[in-house]
């Protein structure tokens, strides 16, 4: 799955929504603000829930429900007679197809496009007023827009109740689900062992006060899962941690015995508040005394929470940097790293089961088309232990449906999968040890002389990246380059990023490090034990897309330097299934290529081979012994 953010919690349309009202609804509500704020010029409605989650729960998608675009990556601004929608490459087929004529795609990422506070500042006089909802606008995000918007002459005003709420009137409810406990047999620590670590690190900044709006971070934390949230296993929550205690901001629904059981277990004793409390403990905690000297506390919100919560804080007290435990969670435990790799074997087997079996269909004239595959596959997942679910809606997609990047199918999309088209399948599930993220792009017939010369350079520059060796805490941005070289000596590219994080059956994109030409600020450096996605690509409009992921893991090299002390490291691959060779063009491969490629497909087999076997799977067997045959 491609780089951070990417999917859509619901699958993309290419239905047109109608707008009008909807617009004309919010242009009435701008020039008339409830509480008695006034009037706003513009209102800026962003992709993000309270959490900045990637995902969205169906109740925070306002800026879908305004607009009709739901990719996940965008953000839309209304004027008293403009609407606008930024998009990065990523989503400019699905924005134009699902925009209707009342909005205006704004292609960002493209050198003629202007950002929003430099639009905004160019079309808006003197004395505008911009209002956002500043619970879901961080505070990086919002200090450099009001900056701009300052010397243009206008302000930027925090609109509380949101707009879009008060329009949506079918808006679905906040959900509360129950909460899962995770066993330290699969965690590898217990909640009180992380805490510690976490309480170090805020004894070395000096502050007494940790905020931690993060879902993912707070189920790390708190060794649970969730399922308030489609495909990411969270719950909606804040924490807030001190150096003696550790509150818990959750829906009091969900505290239910198992889960006061699970802290006592764990070790630690959390004092429990209802999920809206928060800003109240917040700005208590925060107005009180504790720092040096008897001053104000220092308090540790990062920049990526929302302004709403930073702006509790009095400026001089708050520290913005990453928070710890996004650090932490990065690098995963040996228990942790041992899941994430047996996760993948078991899913390798999934995926064997279904390209040969969709293989055979295709052979015996069985009707497959991307719904009824992606279903099959979601099935044959389903099978293997500790499964808990998809990690996202499975882009399965046929011939020119490939070309757009995150596309989903949907009944009016579907279109057969066939021997005579590429077929991209992207995928992934949520198990108790782990989390899994794969593409693999197949032709089950005989594919164009365009299809393999992209096709094997994709593959070229996926085998540059997952070789490479490079210095221990180097920032991802500096290998991007690698994996697409060869696509680059051919004139061909990608409109997305390489590589991202991927959590341990939690978020299938995490953070803070990733491979991509945009700059990753809070990258500390690739260290051993973080795992991130190598996913090149080449997508031809309207005709064919290709992409091959796997999710790799960083080791320590095996070279006789270590780059004067720093430490070499490298990427071993996890993901256990067969790149076809049919699309290759072996006489495009360098003796080094063709033996990784070989020595990568012998791994498969011996891998999964016996766990085929021990199934008597034999079909499936057969298949991948066809398929890693050597070249």
């Amino acid at each position: 799955m491609t780089n951070v953010p990417v999917h859509s919690n619901s699958s993309s349309s290419a239905t047109m929504k109608p707008t009008g009202d909807v617009l004309a609804a919010l242009r009435n509500l701008m020039k008339n603000l409830p509480n008695n704020l006034g009037s706003i010029n513009a209102y800026i409605i962003p992709s993000n829930d309270a959490h900045q989650s990637e995902y969205l729960a169906a109740r925070d998608e306002r800026r879908a429900f305004v607009s009709g675009f739901d990719g996940s990556a965008g953000t839309a601004v209304v004027t008293e007679r403009e609407a606008l929608l930024w998009t990065d490459g990523r989503y400019y087929q699905q924005a134009t197809k699902q925009l209707d004529t009342n909005w205006t795609l704004m292609r960002d990422g493209q050198p003629t496009t202007p950002s929003i506070d430099a639009w905004l500042a160019k079309a808006l006089q003197p004395g505008a007023r911009v209002g956002v909802d500043a619970n879901l606008i961080t505070a990086a995000a919002w200090t450099p827009l009001q900056s701009s918007l300052k010397t243009a002459g206008c302000t930027l005003l925090p609109v509380t109740p949101n707009l879009i709420d008060l329009l949506w009137k079918e808006q679905p409810a906040v959900p509360h689900n129950p909460l899962l406990p995770l066993a330290t047999t699969f965690t590898g620590a217990t909640i009180a062992q992380k805490l510690a670590t976490v309480r170090e690190k805020l004894a070395d900044k000096r502050a007494s006060v940790l905020v931690v709006s993060a879902l993912d971070e707070i189920a790390w934390l708190l060794n649970l899962r969730g399922t308030d949230i489609d495909y990411n296993p969270v719950f909606f929550s804040y924490v807030i941690v001190t150096p003696d205690a550790l509150y818990l901001f959750i829906d009091q629904a969900q505290m239910r015995p198992q889960v006061e059981d699970h802290f006592r277990e764990n070790g630690v004793s959390v004092e429990v508040h209802g999920y809206g409390e928060v800003h109240a403990v917040l700005q208590q905690l925060a107005s009180g005394s504790g720092g040096p000297a008897g001053t104000g506390p220092l308090v540790w919100i990062s920049s990526g929470s929302s302004y709403a919560l930073v702006a509790l804080v009095p400026e001089e007290r708050r520290m913005h940097d990453i928070t710890p435990i996004n650090l932490i969670k990065a690098v995963k435990n040996e228990t942790e790293a041992a899941g994430m790799r047996d996760c993948h074997v078991r899913d390798g087997v999934a995926l064997c089961q279904y390209f040969a079996w969709l293989e055979r269909c295709l052979r015996d004239g069985t009707p497959v088309d991307e719904i009824s595959g992606a279903t099959r596959l979601e099935e044959l997942r389903s099978r293997q232990a500790h499964y808990q679910g998809l990690s996202f809606t499975t882009i399965s997609a046929s011939g020119p449906n490939g070309s757009i990047i995150h596309y989903h199918p949907l009944p009016e999309t579907n279109r057969p999968i066939t021997a005579n088209e590429i077929y991209l399948c992207d995928s992934g599930a949520q198990y108790l040890d782990g989390t899994t993220d794969v593409t693999r792009t197949m032709h089950f017939g005989q594919p164009t002389a365009e299809e393999v010369r992209a096709f094997t350079h994709v593959l070229k520059g996926q085998i540059a990246l997952g070789t490479a060796i490079f210095p221990r805490k180097v920032k991802g941005q500096f290998l991007d380059t690698i994996a697409r070289k060869a696509l680059w000596d051919i004139g061909l590219d990608y409109g997305h990023g390489t590589g991202h994080g991927i959590g341990h059956f939690l978020n299938v994109h995490e953070g803070p490090m990733g491979i991509g030409i945009r700059l990753m600020p809070n990258d500390p450096g690739l260290e051993e034990n973080m795992f991130l996605s190598n996913e090149p690509g080449y997508y031809k409009d309207g005709l064919f897309g290709i992409r091959i992921e796997d999710i790799v893991q960083v080791v320590t090299a095996n070279v006789g330097t270590n780059f004067d002390g720093r430490g070499a490291l490298t990427f071993r691959t996890i993901t256990m299934c067969p790149i076809q060779t049919r699309l290759i063009d072996v006489s495009l491969l360098t003796e080094k290529e063709r033996n990784h490629l070989n020595e990568y497909h012998k791994t498969v087999l011996d891998t999964l081979g016996p766990l085929l076997r021990e199934a008597n799977d034999l079909e499936t067997l057969a298949w991948l012994e066809r398929e890693t045959k050597p070249i």
